[in-house]
């Protein structure tokens, strides 16, 4: 397997969220959930999971009559995501690669 495959990432709704939250900075929860296609509840979930590994960060501010929730992706967030998008690359390239036709493998 290739070592920037990350297992804790590649669960599809952490993946999700880390694709959404690479290109933004703070972004709120009611867009991350609606986005995603998720509940509150399993987004919490997911987001509590990241954050408790180092790969967001979770801000909750006042707002207008309820408290807001932001979340961002960390540096080692940042980081990690590139490496398993950029294994993921890797894996579906030697995937397209030209194989040998069945009357070649000995």
């Amino acid at each position: 397997m290739d070592p920037d495959f990350d297992e804790f990432l590649h669960v599809p709704a952490r993946l999700t969220i880390v694709a959404l939250l690479a290109p933004a900075s703070w972004t709120e929860f009611g867009f991350i959930r609606d986005s995603v296609g998720t509940s509150d509840s399993a987004l919490s979930k997911q987001l509590s999971a990241l954050a408790a590994e180092g790969y967001l960060e979770v801000r909750k501010q006042p707002g207008a009559g309820a408290r807001r929730t932001l979340a961002r992706l960390t540096p080692h967030g940042r980081k990690a995501f590139l490496a398993h998008a950029a294994a993921l690359e890797r894996i579906a390239m030697a995937a397209r690669a030209p194989q040998p036709a069945d009357s070649d493998i000995a």
